[in-house]
């Protein structure tokens, strides 16, 4: 209802004797040069803290994949003591979180590498391959040996146990006239064009060479391999005037070759060559426990006999410095990640081949159990007493083969592998913690004992039992 006319609400009217006050208006224009050095000293100043910032930020991603690798690691240990107290669902869970928690590890570290494969191992162990699933495509035949060769090239392991096998055996012959080496695993013969080359600079002419090569039997129908490589080594040595002759031994285990079937001849220098394969002969943690179910010997026994009774002039032995022959799986698996994870950190990321190598080890000692664990890794401690228990003694690796590994592996490899003298054997590490051992024995000398009889004795014997191949070169 209007109210004399008058709205009911009016804003108040303006005093005129108190104005609103407003801002005066600039009296002069900035200077620009002015301007623009302030901004430039604030973009200093911003520049100077950006590289603090970058790094702040880079040592956070560095703490916070670490932690996500250590709980990783937690994970896969807590997974593993759960398959070894037989609870499947804990495993199960634990395994899943594993999964989940591969996501916020780097790739390209040691560790975020590694523990794919023992996440995988570990799916399979669990999840074991059922009967009516499909196949898997055979392997390649040269599958074994292209991997080999991939791990070869990857790193200085196989490199730095093939330089300082054929360094012990260069110094065991030296002066004789007539060498008789027998490889227990000739692979693709990586180590032996080497020492044919420095037989043939040997002051006084190089001696007659004879290489026994024992390898797995050719599959039906397919390509001799041993010949192969014996064929490839024995033009190398003609190239060079070494005498050389071949002669190449089918075996799937080496406790199936005996020594009747090496041919050895009197007055040979024998040198035997082992590189990463004695491991395979342990079938358990103690071969005590063997012989007490056991009639015969057990195979590491049975070889390591074979190899004393041919009175080398040096056995050179070359193993992983590992302890994966435990009897409990936590702890053979504890030992195995970590040991891996060194492996993994010191070769380049990328190189697939060389890793699917070594996963095939990894699979070996996380899935197999009981006879079908081929990869059973022991330290050198306990190799020094399974050796000298067989009648070996050791021949220590001096100073001048301990400096020529070390540049050698200077060469191959960057920062971080280092290479030591323990009681007159050498070990390769990476970042101080040994990887791979190398030592040389020789029978113990006994009276009444000559090796030229010995050999004599060693050479005779029944007929077959091997496949053979046979190649000869003269220079």
């Amino acid at each position: 209802m209007a109210m004399g006319g008058a709205f009911p609400f009016q804003w108040p009217a303006a005093d005129p004797a108190d104005p609103v006050a407003l801002p005066s208006l600039p009296t002069a224009v900035p200077d620009a040069a002015a301007y623009y050095a302030d901004a430039a000293a604030d973009a200093d100043a911003m520049a100077a803290v950006l590289p603090d910032l970058a790094a702040a930020l880079a040592a956070m991603r560095r703490e916070e994949e670490e932690a996500a690798g250590i709980r990783l690691v937690h994970l896969l240990m807590s997974c593993a003591g759960a398959v070894e107290a037989g609870d499947s669902a804990a495993a199960c869970a634990h395994l899943a979180d594993a999964h989940a928690a591969l996501a916020a590890v780097s790739p390209a570290s040691g560790i975020g590498r590694v523990a794919v494969h023992f996440t995988a191992a570990l799916s399979r162990r669990l999840f074991p391959p059922s009967p009516e699933s499909p196949a898997a495509p055979p392997p390649h035949p040269d599958a074994d040996a292209v991997l080999y060769h991939r791990f070869y090239e990857a790193g200085p392991y196989l490199k730095f146990a093939h330089f300082t096998a054929n360094q012990a055996i260069l110094e065991a012959v030296q002066g004789c006239a007539r060498v008789h080496i027998v490889d227990f695993s000739l692979m693709q013969g990586l180590q032996w064009p080497a020492l044919i080359q420095a037989l043939a600079l040997r002051p006084g002419g190089p001696p007659a060479l004879r290489l026994t090569g024992i390898g797995p039997p050719s599959p039906p129908g397919g390509r001799d391999h041993l010949r192969d490589v014996g064929v490839r080594l024995a033009d190398l040595a003609r190239s060079v005037r070494v005498h050389f002759s071949f002669r190449g031994v089918a075996a799937n285990r080496l406790d199936e070759v005996r020594p009747w079937m090496l041919q050895l001849a009197p007055g040979e220098a024998v040198a035997v060559n082992s590189v990463l394969q004695l491991h395979r002969l342990l079938g358990g943690g103690d071969e005590h426990e063997y012989h007490q179910e056991q009639q015969d010997p057990s195979p590491i026994d049975a070889v390591l006999g074979c190899v004393a009774s041919m009175r080398p002039k040096v056995f050179t032995v070359v193993e992983q410095e590992a302890d994966h022959n435990k009897p409990g799986f936590l702890d053979r698996f504890t030992e195995a990640l970590f040991y891996y994870s060194a492996v993994f950190d010191s070769l380049d990321a990328g190189d697939a081949a060389a890793e699917a190598y070594l996963e095939r080890e990894i699979r070996d000692i996380v899935c197999a159990e009981g006879a079908a664990r081929r990869e059973r890794h022991e330290p050198l401690r306990r190799w020094r007493h399974r050796l000298r228990r067989a009648g070996m003694a050791a021949v220590p690796l001096g100073a001048g083969a301990l400096r020529q590994a070390r540049m050698l592996v200077g060469l191959f490899s960057g920062e971080g592998h280092c290479v030591e003298e323990a009681e007159g054997c050498l070990t390769l590490g990476w970042h101080g913690r040994p990887l791979f051992s190398a030592s040389a024995w020789r029978a113990e000398e006994k009276e009444g004992n000559h090796s030229d009889s010995n050999n004599a004795d060693a050479s005779s014997g029944g007929g077959g039992g091997s496949e053979e191949s046979n190649i000869s070169c003269s220079s």
